[in-house]
């Protein structure tokens, strides 16, 4: 058999035969030395950025350089009087909008809306110069100019598609008061016009995807608000000024529920916005109200609370779920955190501490009943808040033993710690676990704390009463002082030793290791109280009552693990053998 060679000719009918061995390729032209694909794309770009952007703006603000230069000239010679240099800088000014056109349609945007900002600056200074330099025109009709001005920028924004002449007309429209300010109060004109104007902005918003501009009108509202009250606020004006920092409040308020569109929805901005304008108005309110009634205040900020609750409930449309849901638990924040700041608002002393506790008990109860941990966490806040200032600030004075204003604080701080420990137990995760642990120890810690202060203020009374007078120093009574101190130290151990005893019967009725180790813990610390300062420090009687406590109890505790009550031994050997 005649096995078949590749073919390297081709015999074309009737003619020679003709190779068919493909040309050899030619080698790839090599690119430029030390040039990369990279640097040169990102040098063609910073080439076109520098010319076609900052050689723009350089050569307009050369341009107006050289304009003013002869403009000033002209001016300080006389050739041009007030009227002929306002009329150059309006009819300058609609010049450049309507030169800009032409390059816009043939697609230099940028250039275009440069232009623009130049003209639309150069028409807010002239009508500016023409009431306040050479008062040419009054202030009404000036105003009106300036709002033609703003109005037409934002129709050009509108059908032009620009946020950036937007942003050119909100920034015109919040500098219009200040450009034709004297010095005067007119509250009710300057908030009328900026109200109208964060409405109109408010517009723009829901018609178009142009978020930032709520922050610019916020931004300007305050800036405004701040000026106008630093400079002309008493307190007469309380109620007017009030209310329109309540129609602001409003606007913005309810504008991040329309910046939750689904095609321009993001999680930051309307947050951020939320939150900056609860603070804003909260201060503003408290810095009017707080000087009247503090108790109007606290209503103020509960109100406030409940009016945040209603905007939770609100559901726009057409919005992103994760956004929405992220603004829905920010308005849950900010109520909860206006009733805990209305709290010591309207509360004193102690009364503060109580309502904490009573707020954390709250929304421990809400949250368990709507799978909250949103209100989990705000409940643990005030609690801590709570505690804090329970062991930190709270200064009590009791003439009463165990039915007075600091058993009763402790009280409620012990109920809501077990209340914590209670719906922590119920949940099978290990953080609800680690927080229980913490609630049974500081609920302990605390309980025992209020019965030590209350041991120590039963003897205090007792030194007090037999505290020598001055000029009277008698033996005797020293000597009934330190009996005293004697009886009070041995009432601290015995005191211990219960509490422990208590905590060792409940954790063998509970069959819980973790109330028995914190018993054992207390005993421990209490048997060292009795070897190391009961023996040198106590009479002979009340050391010997201290040893023979101490020793029962050890010894009826010991008494119970001998007998395995609770069958450890067995849990051991069961343990032991499914790990053989």
């Amino acid at each position: 058999m005649q096995v078949p060679q590749p073919e390297t000719e081709a015999s074309a009918p009737g003619g020679p035969a003709v190779s068919q061995t493909p040309p050899p390729p030619r080698p790839a032209p090599l690119p430029p030395l030390f040039v990369t694909p990279s640097i040169k794309k990102k040098s063609s770009n910073l080439e076109e950025r520098i010319g076609s952007h900052w050689l723009n703006r350089i050569g307009i603000a050369a341009v107006l350089i050289g304009v003013s230069y002869f403009l000033k000239f002209a001016f300080e010679n006389n050739w041009i009087g007030p009227t002929g240099r306002i009329a150059i800088g309006l009819i300058a000014g609609i010049a450049v909008v309507l030169w800009s056109e032409r390059f816009r349609s043939r697609g230099y945007r940028i250039f275009s809306y440069s232009l623009k900002a130049v003209g639309i600056g150069v028409l807010y200074l002239s009508l500016w110069a023409s009431f306040q330099v050479y008062h040419l025109m009054p202030s009404g009709v000036v105003f009106v100019c300036m709002l033609i001005v703003t109005a037409a920028t934002c129709a050009m924004a509108l059908s032009q598609d620009a946020e950036i002449l937007a942003v050119f007309a909100i920034t015109g429209g919040f500098s219009t008061p200040v450009l034709l300010s004297t010095g005067v109060n007119r509250e009710f004109a300057l908030f009328s016009y900026v109200f109208v104007l964060d409405l109109g902005i408010l517009a723009l918003v829901i018609f178009k995807p142009w978020r930032r501009l709520l922050f610019l009108g916020f931004i300007g509202t305050l800036l405004l608000y701040v000026g106008w009250y630093a400079e002309f606020y008493n307190r007469s004006q309380v109620q007017p000024t009030l209310i329109f920092a309540t129609l602001f409040f409003a606007i913005f308020a309810i504008a991040p529920l329309f910046m939750l569109r689904q095609e321009h929805s993001s999680g930051v901005l309307p947050l951020v916005l939320a939150f900056v304008n609860a603070a804003t108005y909260f201060l503003q309110a408290y810095a009017m109200i707080s000087e009247i009634s503090t108790v109007a205040m606290a209503w103020f900020s509960l109100t406030l609370a409940a009016v945040y609750l209603l905007l939770n409930r609100l559901r726009p449309r057409s919005s992103d779920a994760a956004a929405e849901q992220n603004l829905r638990l920010m308005h849950l924040a900010l109520a909860v955190g206006l009733v805990t700041v209305a709290i010591p608002i309207r509360l004193e002393a102690h009364w503060i501490t109580i309502g904490w506790f009573v707020e954390a008990a709250l929304l421990l109860w809400i949250g368990d009943r709507i799978k909250s941990e949103l209100l989990n966490g705000f409940a643990l806040i005030a609690l801590v808040l709570g505690v804090g200032r329970l062991l930190v600030f709270d200064n009590f004075q009791s003439l009463s033993l165990i039915f007075n204003m600091r058993m009763a604080v402790y009280g409620v701080a012990v109920a809501v710690l077990g209340l914590v420990a209670y719906n922590a137990f119920k949940r099978d995760d290990e953080q609800a676990r680690t927080i229980g642990a913490v609630a049974v120890v500081a609920m302990n810690a605390l309980a025992l704390r209020a019965l030590s202060l209350e041991v120590a203020d039963y003897y205090s009374q007792q030194m007090a009463a037999a505290r020598p007078l001055a000029g009277n120093w008698r033996v005797g009574n020293w000597a009934q002082m330190r009996s005293i101190e004697i009886a009070r130290d041995f009432t601290y151990s015995a005191l211990w030793m219960a509490y422990g005893a208590l905590l060792m019967v409940i954790g063998f009725w509970r069959a819980s290791s973790f109330v028995r180790w914190q018993a054992l813990l207390l005993i421990a610390a209490t048997t060292v109280k009795v070897f190391v300062y009961d023996t040198s420090q106590l009479d002979r009687i009340y050391r010997i009552l201290s040893f023979v406590v101490l020793g029962v109890l050890l010894l009826a505790i010991s008494f119970a693990y001998q007998r395995d009550w609770l069958k450890l031994t067995t849990r051991k050997t069961s343990s032991a053998g499914d790990a053989a």
